[in-house]
């Protein structure tokens, strides 16, 4: 037993000096394996090294190469530009040298110049003396032979140059009012023109309507009712008169106030559009139809101020200037005419460069008393003054309602602007209603009066009687005869006619030579 453990120790301890043995040799040829590898990894490395150090080399000497031609091209600039300004350096010393020449030969020159002035400086003062004493000589002759001294002849002759001067002067103050006049007369003109150019409204005007559309004419008996009681009902609820005749399918609404015909006018649409007519529904129905025109008035008062352009307005204000769209005035809507006074009178005071707003806020309220002219004594403008210092208009506001037809004395421009801009409103064509009798008659009357001088051949009224040309006959009268004759019709058309804003008289004269060529 013994003997076998021995053999299996040294068996065992035999195979682990040969295992130790494989393995000290493995490991000396994974050693000699691994530093073989490593030498090759060193000497790639060394490779590579040696290789990006020549590119490195290559390209710092590129990178030097291109710094250098930079460097030569900027140095070349750089010499080139100096060039040049050493070149017009050079210039500038030229002109230098050139300009000191010709001082140095001007002041040679003024030296020159100088001397002589100072010669003929000498000379003068020599012919003044001279001069001195032959006045003093005279004068003692003077005085010798008119027995006056000269204090007293220098008394008389300041008397008559001042009678003299005062004479110039008044002529002078004169001529210089007339220019002024005219020159002013000449700037109205042109910014009125400007003004009416800028500003071109429609030239008919939507009147309050008066006549009311029946469906068919049994709607007249229903409108009248039993006994008139629907008629006597509605003209007390209205204040209205009912005008029912042989007018087919329509009744006229007559009223002078063009508020209550208005709400008369609603009233009466939805009754004849319902049907039902009593005297309790012909209440109920005004009642709706007043408030719904206040607010149509309110509305109508907001979007005026709105497109004028004017704030801070009172409500009772706003309130009157929508009802003037009810209000006529010969036939021109007054709302619509206050607006382009408005609009007129704020482009003059544009033109003239003084307050804009002021003028176009006075324009606006400038009639504004005819909103209840009807209901309060007095005249329109007065009115419009108490209402607008009710209401805290300004002094300047109020000074331009109550002078817009020359009552009073203004005391703004504004005021003045809102006056002339009123007339041009109110006077221009198809503004304010005219009977076409009237009118023809009128036309008939201007033509009648320019073909009753002698040698007028033909004439013709235009521009809706604005302007009148007349032809006369070229062998009976000169040019001169002919400007003449022009003004004598201007003469008799101011004496004998009745006629709105101007007239202007045309007179042709023209010459015509007919020949046949054969």
């Amino acid at each position: 037993m013994l003997t076998l453990w021995n053999v299996a120790s040294v068996a065992l301890l035999v195979g682990l000096i040969v295992g130790f043995t494989v393995r000290v040799i493995y490991a000396k040829s994974k050693i000699n394996s691994a530093e073989g590898e490593a030498k090759k990894i060193i000497a790639e490395a060394k490779r590579m090294a040696e290789a990006e150090k020549k590119e490195g080399i290559l390209h710092i000497k590129d990178e030097l190469y291109r710094s250098r031609v930079e460097f030569e091209r900027e140095t070349h600039e750089r010499r080139q530009e100096l060039q040049r300004l050493e070149r017009r350096l050079i210039q500038k010393e030229e002109n230098l040298d050139h300009k000191i020449e010709n001082l140095d030969k001007k002041e040679r020159e003024n030296v020159n110049r100088e001397r002589q002035i100072q010669q003929k400086e000498k000379g003068l003062q020599d012919e003044e003396a001279k001069l001195a004493k032959l006045a003093q000589e005279q004068k003692q002759v003077l005085e010798r032979i008119s027995g006056l001294s000269a204090d007293a002849a220098k008394k008389l002759l300041i008397d008559s140059l001042q009678d003299e001067a005062k004479r110039d002067a008044a002529v002078l103050v004169r001529n210089i009012e007339e220019e002024a006049k005219e020159s002013a007369s000449k700037k109205a003109k042109e910014v009125l023109s400007q003004a009416i150019q800028r500003y071109s409204p429609e030239y008919t005007i939507e009147t309050t309507i008066s006549t009311v559309a029946l469906p068919n004419d049994e709607m007249k008996g229903r409108v009248i009712g039993r006994e008139g009681r629907n008629i006597r009902a509605f003209e007390a609820a209205t204040g209205v008169d009912l005008i029912i005749d042989d007018t087919p399918e329509a009744i006229t609404l007559s009223a002078f106030d063009g508020v209550r015909r208005e709400i008369a006018r609603i009233a009466l649409e939805k009754l004849i559009s319902d049907g039902r007519i009593h005297p309790a529904r012909i209440e109920e129905e005004v009642n709706k139809a007043k408030q719904e025109l206040d607010q149509t008035i309110k509305e109508t008062g907001e979007q005026t101020f709105f497109e004028l352009g004017v704030q801070n307005v009172h409500p009772e204000i706003i309130k009157l200037i929508g009802r003037l769209k009810y209000r006529t005035s010969y036939g021109q809507n007054v709302l619509q005419h206050s607006k382009e006074v408005a609009y007129i009178a704020g482009i003059m005071a544009g033109e003239l460069g003084v307050d804009v707003a002021l003028a176009k806020r006075s324009g606006i309220l400038h009639d504004l008393g005819k909103a209840v002219d009807h209901e309060v004594e007095g005249t329109h403008a007065q009115i419009g003054v108490d209402l607008a210092h009710k209401y805290g208009e300004s002094a300047r506001v109020t000074n331009a309602i109550g002078t817009h037809h020359g009552d009073g004395q203004a005391n703004s421009v504004e005021s003045v602007l809102v006056a002339a801009a009123d007339a041009v409103s109110a006077s221009r064509p198809g503004a304010r209603r005219e009977t076409l009798e009237n009118y023809i008659k009128r036309l008939e009357k201007l033509e009648t009066l320019a073909e009753s001088f002698k040698g007028v051949e033909k004439c013709y009224a235009i521009q809706a009687g604005r302007e009148i040309r007349v032809m006369v006959d070229a062998e009976a009268m000169d040019d001169i005869q002919s400007a003449q004759l022009a003004r004598d019709i201007v003469k008799k058309i101011e004496k004998e006619l009745e006629y709105p804003g101007q007239i202007k008289v045309t007179l042709i004269r023209e010459v015509r030579v007919v020949e046949t060529a054969k």
